[in-house]
């Protein structure tokens, strides 16, 4: 009984694998390196990526600022509101407020009049009452 072999190729695969067996052989190791790479990130590194997940990203949000029970400013416009981050030290932690670019709506109309300007804002999540929605009536 003669011994098992395999017939190889000019290109050292055996005959019949072909580029098949290449493919598969180069998915195999790039699933096999993305793994350990998303194994070895920090716990850190994974809440960053969950809270930039957590922002929300859109084309039409609207920000209403309260004073008391009514509302004091607007923000329409908002294609993006943010949690900001630390930055510095080992550690990057959340910080207590949000931000991000809008136009002021100063005579509360949901349009951009002219004049009205898109502008940076910050509110707090501590001090400053607001609500966030998107505006779907545009």
């Amino acid at each position: 009984m003669k011994p098992f072999s395999i017939q190889t190729g000019a290109k050292g695969f055996a005959h019949g694998a072909g580029r098949a067996t290449m493919t598969a052989a180069i998915a195999l190791g790039v699933a096999l390196v993305t793994t350990s790479l998303i194994s070895g990130c920090t716990q850190e590194s994974q809440n960053q990526l969950g809270r930039s997940i957590q922002n929300w990203t859109g084309t039409n949000g609207v920000l209403d600022v309260l004073s008391g029970e009514k509302l004091y400013m607007r923000f329409i416009q908002i294609d993006k509101l943010s949690t900001a981050l630390a930055t510095g030290g080992k550690r990057d932690k959340a910080r207590p407020y949000r931000f991000g670019y809008g136009v002021h709506d100063r005579n509360f109309n949901y349009k951009a009049d002219p004049g009205e300007k898109k502008v940076y804002f910050e509110v707090s999540d501590y001090s400053t009452p607001y609500v966030f929605y998107e505006n779907a009536g545009e």
